[in-house]
């Protein structure tokens, strides 16, 4: 239970509802107990009357005394009756308040795991794929959710009933009652053992259900790529072993569940037969009644559900426990990217390296080495560089995506880890390599993290980068659907709504990352010459395989295996013939042989 333990917040949070949960359950399960009562008062009414009615064979008096033993009985139906419908209204009740409570605390355990998520850092998403992630929100929180709701309620209706129950026998006959529960402590026993297995179990399929839900996803994301190498019979192949592979232990863990319930049937049935042995016994005696007997036989068989789902309460409890234990592990990840502060930040565009280096956590890739440069608030500054040199990942050290391995990076003279992270991020305009968009209207993509916008703006927007035409040729123009991450656009597209989508928000920074690699020449000059006006006032990084020479750059820096090679303004760096000159000469010598 330690790891349920972490739900003890919101059993907190609700605990009116889980009060009065467990007091309808009290109520409900009185009138219950008091059913086999009325019922033995009616099997002892009629064996005490039965032969007075004989007495009055052939007399008159006969029909009068049937007429009024039938009334007693018809009053004893009535009784029985009416606390049963008492009995259902207030099982209504604790369902009411125990089950919506469960849903409660399950639509606050998504949002705080949803929360959690969009807290976590880069890397974290890395290290964790999208279908384990989806099956902790959905999966594990629905099985945390049984626990709250089902089995609680039958937990708690299990220990009301059970004491009430044995506090009734134990007024009726303490020996009797004793020989009745005798089997109880082999249930114990068995219930401890099986569930040992059960959780076991349990944490394997779950793990196993979190690879499946990451194959599928994979599968449905990279469908293109399956289809155009024909591996669908592969993939089908590979998911169809790992799901025998989820079957077969769903089916062990099923086995188990298999064995419990009949085992509980049987000890029920045990003391059924003990009840009618040893009651039949008292009445021979006399220290019974036959009306004992019936109420005890009705009080075992009263315990038969409950007593019988103790192994299903069980088993949802451990599963639970399973699922709990791998949520609990995402959210004691605690984010190495945190906020230092609320206070407001208003960006100017002074931009300063200091000594960075950075080598990723995960995968120990030294990434930059001793970077240092100085960008003044409206200055253009271009990174070119290979693939693989770093470039992307000064981007993302300015977005605070990571922090720094060593050295410092500052915005207008102060450090960026001291600063709002939210408000360094809205004010940054940033345009990455992996182009994102999702599924809902062309203008809701480009008016992502906007708070405020107005439908001109969007077309302003869109007409900068080159891609008005494009949106207005869709069916519905602004408010068509892209379908899920932009499927039904071309790279090049989305490219740049992607860049329409950085212009609205009219930065003070703009970082474009490569983001005109998938667009043709005619409308790369468009969006440059588009840029010159932009730029002008703001503070500008281009990260870039090919050099243009219709922007002027204040100045450019040349990366090389993480460092910075080379540094200049474009005519200082071809008069120094090095690797900038090398790079720009190549790119001019493929573009005269493409063209």
């Amino acid at each position: 239970m330690k790891h349920l333990s972490y739900l003890n917040k919101y059993l907190w949070k609700y605990r009116y509802r889980l009060f009065l949960g467990v007091i309808f359950v009290v109520i409900s399960n009185y009138f219950n107990v008091l059913s086999p009562q009325v019922i033995r008062y009616s099997f002892d009414l009629v064996q005490e009357n039965i032969a007075y009615y004989q007495m009055f064979d052939g007399f008159a008096l006969q029909e009068n005394f049937r007429t009024v033993f039938s009334a007693g009985l018809l009053f004893t139906g009535i009784v029985v009756l009416l606390l049963a419908i008492l009995k259902g209204v207030f099982m209504f009740f604790m369902r009411q308040t125990i089950i919506v409570m469960s849903r409660l605390i399950e639509y606050d355990l998504k949002n705080e795991l949803y929360a959690h998520y969009q807290e976590l850092d880069l890397a974290f998403y890395k290290r964790n794929n999208t279908g384990d992630m989806m099956s902790r929100i959905s999966e594990d929180v629905s099985r945390v959710r049984d626990y709250l709701g089902p089995a609680f309620m039958y937990g708690i209706n299990l220990l009301v009933l059970f004491v009430m129950v044995t506090y009734a026998m134990i007024n009726v006959s303490p020996t009797l009652t004793l020989w009745v529960l005798t089997p109880l402590p082999l249930l114990s026993i068995s219930i401890y053992y099986i569930n040992t297995i059960i959780n076991k179990r349990s944490e394997k399929i779950q793990e196993q259900l979190s690879f499946l839900t990451t194959n599928a996803q994979e599968t449905y994301s990279g469908i293109r790529v399956i289809k155009s190498f024909v591996q669908e019979k592969q993939m089908h192949r590979f998911f169809e072993r790992e799901s025998d592979n989820y079957k077969e232990t769903s089916l062990r863990l099923a086995r188990v569940e298999a064995f419990f319930f009949p085992l509980m049937l049987l000890l029920i049935g045990i003391s059924t037969i003990l009840t009618i042995y040893v009651g039949g016994m008292g009445v021979i005696n006399g220290s019974l009644t036959p009306g004992n007997v019936a109420e005890f036989v009705i009080y075992v068989n009263m315990l038969t559900w409950p007593v019988t789902a103790i192994g299903w309460v069980a088993s949802m409890t451990q599963r639970a426990a399973a699922s709990q234990k791998r949520i609990n592990a995402f959210l004691e990840v605690k984010p190495t990217i945190a906020n230092p502060t609320e206070e407001p930040l208003d960006l100017k565009g002074n931009i300063e390296f200091r000594n960075v280096s950075f080598t990723y956590p995960d995968t120990g890739i030294v990434a930059l080495k001793d970077v240092s440069f100085t960008l003044k608030s409206g200055e253009k500054m271009a990174i070119v560089g290979r693939t693989g040199t770093g470039k992307t990942t000064i981007a993302d050290l300015l977005m605070r995506m990571y922090d720094t391995t060593s050295g410092q990076i500052l915005l207008d003279g102060k450090l960026l880890t001291e600063v709002n992270l939210g408000g360094i991020r809205s004010q940054i305009g940033y345009v990455p390599q992996d182009v994102f968009l999702f599924s809902d209207t062309v203008a809701e993509n480009i008016a992502f993290g906007t708070a405020n916008f107005e439908h001109h703006k969007i077309e302003e927007a869109a007409l900068n980068a080159a891609i008005h035409e494009d949106i207005m040729a869709l069916p519905l123009g602004y408010e068509t659907l892209v379908g899920e991450r932009g499927v039904t656009l071309s790279g090049g597209q989305k490219q740049r709504i992607s860049i329409a989508r950085a212009f609205v928000k009219d930065p003070r920074i703009l970082v474009l990352d490569d983001c005109l690699s998938a667009v043709d020449a005619r409308t790369e000059k468009l969006i440059l010459k588009n840029l010159k006006t932009i730029l002008e006032a703001k503070t500008a990084i281009i990260i870039t395989h090919r050099i243009s020479s219709l922007l002027e750059f204040d100045k450019i820096i040349v990366l090389d295996e993480g460092r910075i090679a080379e540094t200049g303004t474009h005519e200082s760096l071809m008069a120094t013939k090095g690797l900038y000159c090398e790079m720009f000469e190549r790119q001019q010598q493929e573009e005269t042989v493409a063209n």
